[in-house]
């Protein structure tokens, strides 16, 4: 055999035009990262705009947050001396038009917090029970401060008690 003979009909060279092993895997590997490029695109880009349509969002309703003005308060003292509480809370509306209406009767809404926040103790305070207890006791009292309107939930950004 000559030398030509090796390289033109040997079983070692590849054929032209039949792709190699290596070469195949590279472009799978590309193929799996535009799919996937693509798949990511189409599901947080595409579709409709407003999240309350879409079929798997349904539950799932826009609110407003209404900011609530920082409060520092005594608490009502159980033989330890002063203790005080920072509390920053926020209310959770339906939607605009109820931001609007709660924000006339704002003072009434402070009033009934500062009451309340000033006749607990620092063991009313103790634990996840606690901190429920609090805020389902504040979203009753607002609700209560601002009828006819309602808030859908207490949020709290901050509890200091010292």
């Amino acid at each position: 055999m000559t030398a030509e003979a090796d390289i033109d009909g040997g079983a070692e060279a590849p054929a032209k035009g039949k792709p190699s092993k290596r070469m195949l895997l590279i472009g799978a590997a590309a193929l799996v990262v535009v799919a996937a490029g693509a798949g990511s695109y189409f599901v947080f880009f595409s579709g409709s705009r407003n999240p309350a349509k879409d079929s798997h969002l349904a539950g799932i309703s826009e609110s407003f947050i209404f900011n609530l003005p920082t409060m520092v308060v005594n608490l009502s003292s159980d033989g330890h001396g002063e203790q005080f509480m920072k509390l920053t809370v926020a209310l959770e509306v339906a939607n605009e038009e109820m931001m609007l209406e709660i924000q006339p009767r704002m003072a009434k809404v402070v009033d009934a917090f500062q009451v309340y926040l000033r006749e607990l103790r620092r063991s009313d305070l103790e634990g996840s029970a606690g901190i429920y207890r609090l805020k389902e006791e504040l979203r009753r009292r607002v609700n209560v401060a601002i009828f006819p309107a309602q808030v859908e939930s207490i949020l709290f950004k901050e509890i200091l008690v010292q």
